[in-house]
């Protein structure tokens, strides 16, 4: 009786575990915002609950959290002239506080997204009004080197407003994480590098893989399918989603149709984009008019889209988004109005239905979560 008792308390305590997780918060510092949020989100009922910040880091717009949760890298001094910088912090699980270690400059101004490869032992980070891209090896204990390449891109596109020169957008790591993703909204492209983790300078260029994009598009965001097959591009200027195949470094278009109504009216401001983790949804919110989610089906064989619907967000700025992993809920952050909404999902429909909790923020950016252990 004993050890039945003992085996239903441990099954017990990693299902609770397994819908429990760190949420986090970045944001800009300019009204007020410590800069850094840490909660507990429950993913059984889809509250959230304050559990430390930052103190004095400057606009930690966009973060990545590093494999096993140790560390986060932090996108800081974001729209900061002459300062951009990225930072490395320490995570304690137990407690859920973030330590600032050590930072490095950006490589250009206004760094706005960074990833960790999988080895954890390399960040990569994009510089949008530097229109660059730099690369940092990683020490033992989570801080960071000076870069050991840093990339400049050149050209521009067809608005002379907003495509003069290069803007690095993402920087987004293939399945196999053997090749680097680059959008460039300045260029309509997407750069692709190919990644040699066990060099000092791992980027290559791979030219012939380039992949361009309507003019006039602004390509932003990407997401892969979890399947690896397809990809799916945010344009911002355009308001629309790019859908390509993906093999070895290679995309091939697929289809191209609009993330908003037919009522809507530019300028459009498409900004982030993710997948359902079973794959059957794809997300897009948008910006500028609408303020909303834009909800797609994806058919299973071809990759091809079809719109399923749209949620308001129920604020203004939805910069950026996030689906819990078990794909339970998605949760939406509000630039403009300070608010993060907790939608739940319908795994069947992929529609959402929003929660009555929001959770207050000053100018949040970036959602990141972490499985609590």
């Amino acid at each position: 009786m004993r050890l039945c008792l003992a085996l239903l308390t441990f099954i017990f305590s990693l299902t609770s575990n397994s819908q429990k997780y760190y949420l986090f918060i970045g944001t800009y510092t300019n009204t007020g915002s410590k800069g850094i949020y840490v909660y507990r989100f429950d993913a059984s009922t889809g509250k959230a609950e304050w559990v430390s910040n930052t103190e004095a880091v400057i606009n930690p717009s966009y973060l990545a959290i590093a494999p096993g949760g140790k560390y986060m890298y932090a996108c800081t001094e974001t729209r900061t002239a002459n300062a951009g910088s990225v930072s490395a912090f320490a995570f304690n699980s137990e407690t859920g506080a973030l330590t600032f270690i050590n930072k490095q400059p950006s490589g250009g101004d206004n760094p706005v997204y960074i990833t960790v490869h999988k080895s954890g032992r390399w960040v990569v980070n994009g510089n949008y009004t530097g229109g660059s891209l730099s690369v940092y090896p990683v020490n033992a204990d989570g801080s960071l080197q000076a870069a050991s390449q840093v990339i400049q891109h050149n050209g521009s596109s067809v608005n002379k407003e907003r495509q003069d020169r290069p803007h690095v957008h993402s920087t987004i790591f293939s399945p196999s994480q053997d090749y680097l993703m680059v959008p460039d909204l300045g260029l309509d492209k997407i750069l692709i590098y190919r990644f040699t983790a066990t060099v000092l300078q791992p980027l290559q260029y791979e030219e012939p893989l380039t992949a361009i994009t309507y003019p006039g598009s602004g390509p932003r965001h990407l997401t892969f399918h979890p399947n690896g097959k397809y990809v799916y591009l945010a344009e911002e200027m355009s308001g629309t989603v790019m859908a390509y195949t993906y093999k070895e470094g290679r995309l091939d278009s697929l289809q191209q149709l609009p993330a908003h109504g037919d009522t809507a009216t530019a300028p459009f401001g498409s900004a982030d984009i993710h997948t359902s983790p079973d794959g059957r949804f794809l997300y897009v919110s948008n910006r500028g008019k609408e303020n909303n989610i834009a909800i797609f089906s994806i058919h299973q064989q071809t990759g091809k889209l079809t719109i399923a619907g749209y949620e308001s967000t129920l604020g203004q700025v939805p910069r950026n988004f996030i689906v819990e992993p078990s794909g339970k809920f998605l949760l939406v952050a509000n630039q403009e109005t300070g608010n993060v909404v907790v939608y739940k999902r319908n795994k069947k429909s992929g529609l959402l239905q929003p929660m009555q909790q929001q959770i207050k923020v000053p100018l949040p950016t970036c959602l990141q979560m972490l499985r609590v252990k």
